[in-house]
């Protein structure tokens, strides 16, 4: 199955009640498919992954993977840790159609290092990788030709790029390696320079102009979807990405777990302007303001 276009790496919607909400998220990913994403990432950084338990994690896996099949859309997994052994693992029973795996956090290994990380995982992994390659949280930035090691072995389909911006490497590894734009507020360049898609937390918004930019460019269209990211990530991400959905009637609750912390008033309200909130959510965006007044 191909890779190309717009994946959404989706939220976790809490219920009232603080629980995983299983029939909100699977209306949430239906909704996505059926507004022209591509595919559909569970269990990323936006999903809070790091604070579900493994009952959770496998109730997601297993909604979100049925969604995705009933689309015929691409389905990947969000797995991994710093610890090789683990990772493979981990991945040797995976029921997806790929795996984002980020480049090993905290431990900062070598270049060779990670090289090493990813050839071991390749061998034993059931489904192809999509490396993460976002430096500002693993604390390792990876040389244009490390990136190229990496595309050269086999089982490794792509990566997510989030290196904060546009530089001369990106200009380079565009045209060379299948790059998926990870930083939403530059993914609209990325896209314009040939990127073979996007894995964009913030096109649960907008979802059909975020596809519409991927097939193909338009310069607008573009410039409003990076001032929209950029409004979303105002605040640490999927903070008002949730807000947001809350107020528009598609989640049941904004909350987040710790350590996050729900919005801040002024990026809220920033956030319910740039995007527009419908008469009849009116109420809920009501309550938003007042919980963060």
């Amino acid at each position: 199955m191909g890779m190309q276009g717009i994946h959404v790496p989706l939220i976790t919607p809490f219920g009232e009640d603080g629980r995983v909400d299983v029939g909100a998220l699977e209306r949430l990913a239906h909704g996505l498919l059926y507004d022209g994403a591509a595919g559909l990432v569970a269990l990323g950084t936006t999903a809070e992954a790091a604070s579900l338990d493994e009952g959770e994690k496998a109730a997601v896996r297993k909604a979100v993977g049925r969604v995705c099949r009933g689309f015929g859309a691409h389905f990947t997994v969000g797995a991994g840790s710093a610890d090789t052994r683990r990772t493979g693992e981990e991945l040797r029973g995976l029921e997806a159609d790929a795996a984002l795996v980020g480049v090993p956090s905290f431990v900062r290994p070598s270049e060779d290092g990670v090289v090493a990380h990813f050839e071991a995982l390749a061998r034993v992994s059931a489904v192809p990788l999509i490396v993460y390659n976002i430096p500002y949280r693993t604390g390792r930035t990876l040389s244009a030709d490390t990136v190229r090691r990496l595309a050269a072995i086999p089982g490794v389909i792509g990566f997510k790029h989030a290196v904060g911006g546009i530089d001369a490497d990106t200009v380079a590894l565009v045209r060379e390696v299948p790059l998926f734009a990870g930083d939403d507020v530059f993914a609209p360049a990325l896209l314009a320079m040939g990127a073979a898609g996007g894995i964009l937390a913030s096109a649960h918004l907008a979802t059909d102009r975020w596809v519409r930019l991927g097939q193909a460019y338009e310069p607008g269209l573009g410039h409003d979807l990076a001032g929209m990211a950029a409004t979303l990530f105002a605040e640490p991400n999927p903070v008002l990405i949730k807000a947001v959905l809350y107020a528009q009637g598609r989640i049941p609750s904004p909350a987040v777990r710790l350590p996050l912390l729900a919005a801040g008033r002024p990026a809220l309200e920033t956030a319910l302007r740039a995007l527009g909130v419908p008469g009849d959510t009116r109420e809920r965006r009501d309550v938003l303001i007042g919980e963060t007044a």
